[in-house]
């Protein structure tokens, strides 16, 4: 067993089951042990690839999303540049590069990044040294200075804890991470049946997901631009409507892996329920702008027409890499293009915003 196992174990002796959640706060977050607390995890060589890695046109997308969207609300300045889990940092790098085209937007820019990881706080610095722009780091959402806003999270919400329920015959009842008798990990349900949960439906088995502390960050993040005024983009694997299903996976050296098997070793994600952090967010009083596939979202914002500038400036081998990081980006099948799916959150004066045809609910 894992150092983090043999904790996580001795505390389920100590204490009892605990809940899903709490397991995957302790995985990914322990602080000695924590899977982003102890590496950069990121790239070929880690565990898993993002957007931003595949290729300089997502993020550079992304910034030129902003400086529009900075446009539609006036100029403010100076406005908060706000990533949250900003993995090495490229993202913002090439958002950033890309805001030159604006000068008076990168001017105005004030960058802040969400980040508890400190071995991933030391790489940003280094992506980050030559930006040009001042860059503060935060552990938490709630300490990024007031004032107008423009929002990214890009795989963020998936690394966020969940709470699973099972449904059986006397109602849905918690899933539980406990011991067997050998002394190992494993899942067991409540003893009895959740009471907030009394009136839902599903079949026998069937497995419910409740994304708690998303919801809490969507409520505060979309409260915050509803009043102070500005955006957010959420980048993510997910499904579009709210359903039953167990989504909750780990990922070690791009496998899939049981994720109670190696506890800090292995990254571990679930689904985000685009719809439920929709509702969110409009309670909070924002407008709520899609979700859509992130390759209908990339191609709207001109991923085509930004792969045909680069091809004309490198190699034939080089064009047919840009080609195949385009088919990664927006393509459906084994590419993220359909997989993943884009919401924004905005305040309600800006109206529609590029990417989007018009907020939800307004079609």
């Amino acid at each position: 067993m894992t150092p983090l196992g043999r904790h996580i174990a001795a505390l389920i002796a100590s204490e009892g089951p605990i809940s899903v959640a709490r397991y995957v706060a302790l995985c990914l977050g322990d602080p000695r042990h924590g899977y982003y607390m102890t590496r950069d995890p990121f790239g070929a060589e880690g565990d898993f690839v993002t957007a931003p890695e595949v290729s300089q046109m997502f993020g550079e997308l992304i910034g030129l999303w902003c400086a529009d969207v900075w446009t539609r609300m006036g100029g403010p300045s100076p406005v908060r540049l706000v990533e949250c889990g900003p993995g090495r940092g490229t993202l913002m790098a090439d958002a950033v590069r890309a805001a030159k085209a604006l000068p008076p937007f990168r001017g105005a820019l004030d960058v802040h990044l969400v980040e508890t990881s400190p071995v991933l706080r030391d790489r940003q610095r280094t992506t980050l040294a030559t930006a040009g722009v001042p860059v503060t780091w935060h552990e938490r959402l709630q300490t990024v200075p007031s004032g107008p806003a423009l929002v990214i999270a890009n795989e963020f919400f998936d690394a966020l804890p969940i709470r699973q329920f099972v449904r059986t015959p006397d109602g849905w009842r918690e899933r539980l991470v406990g011991l067997s008798p050998e002394g190992t990990l494993g899942f067991g349900l409540a003893p009895e049946p959740e009471p907030t949960l009394a009136g839902a439906q599903g079949a026998s088995g069937a497995v419910l997901e409740i994304a708690e502390e998303s919801a809490g960050v969507m409520r505060q993040l979309a409260g915050r631009l509803a009043a102070q005024g500005g955006a957010a983009l959420a980048i993510d694997y997910g499904h579009l409507r709210t359903a039953p299903g167990d989504t909750l996976q780990a990922v070690r050296r791009h496998r899939f892996v049981d994720p109670l098997a190696e506890p800090g070793e292995a990254d571990l994600t679930a689904h985000v329920d685009f719809a439920a952090l929709g509702r969110v967010a409009a309670q909070a009083g924002a407008a709520v702008h899609g979700p859509v596939t992130q390759g209908d979202f990339l191609r709207a914002l001109g991923l085509d027409a930004r792969a045909a500038v680069l091809k004309r400036k490198v190699s034939p081998e080089g064009a047919t890499a840009i080609d195949a990081a385009v088919h990664r980006l927006a393509g459906g099948g084994e590419g993220m293009g359909e997989l993943f799916k884009v919401i924004a959150v905005a305040d309600p004066r800006l109206g529609p915003l590029p990417g989007f045809d018009s907020p939800a609910g307004t079609d």
